[in-house]
């Protein structure tokens, strides 16, 4: 890797299916996983009140401005137990410029139960899990890691990886 620092990025045949979910945005619309297929995600689990948090949104906003053409996105998915109540005006203040998502116990556990925040997960085009952050990480590393998955699409052996059925979690 440039730099000198090695991603952190699985090889492709180490990789599992990122288990799909359909939870509400601010909106009340439903998003689901499953229509990122295509797109390099990073998944980030967070709160308003998580320190490590507040250093890596700022990036995360970066990285959408920046790297949206080249087919990312970044999907948050907030762990607030006081719901929209306290994260829409967040995501306001802060200028938060990607998808949010209330997330609660169910879809932790799909994820391996989400004991830290943050926790984050890079999802690849296939939507197999390629990397997962948990706690605080330099900007540095996930760029290493995206730039790894932009650079160096898997290569399609025609076969999709098998999906997760979708779990129904309930807007608060």
């Amino acid at each position: 890797m440039p730099g000198g620092r090695e991603s952190r990025v699985k090889p492709a045949a180490a990789r599992r299916a990122a288990p799909d979910f359909e939870l509400k945005d601010g909106d009340g619309k439903t998003v689901r996983l499953s229509s990122y297929h295509g797109k390099v995600v990073l998944l980030n689990f967070w709160a308003t009140w998580c320190g490590p948090c507040m250093v890596e949104i700022p990036w995360f906003i970066d990285f959408e401005r920046r790297y949206r053409e080249q087919g990312f996105a970044v999907l948050g998915v907030s762990m607030d137990e006081n719901g929209w109540q306290a994260v829409k005006p967040f995501v306001s203040e802060v200028g938060i410029n990607y998808r949010v998502v209330l997330g609660d116990a169910t879809v932790a556990q799909l994820y391996g139960g989400v004991d830290a925040l943050p926790t984050t997960f890079i999802i690849d085009r296939e939507g197999r899990v390629a990397a997962i952050h948990q706690g605080l990480v330099s900007k540095s590393q996930y760029e290493n890691d995206l730039r790894e998955l932009f650079e160096n699409p898997p290569r399609s052996t025609g076969a999709r990886a098998p999906g997760v059925p979708a779990v129904a979690v309930g807007a608060r």
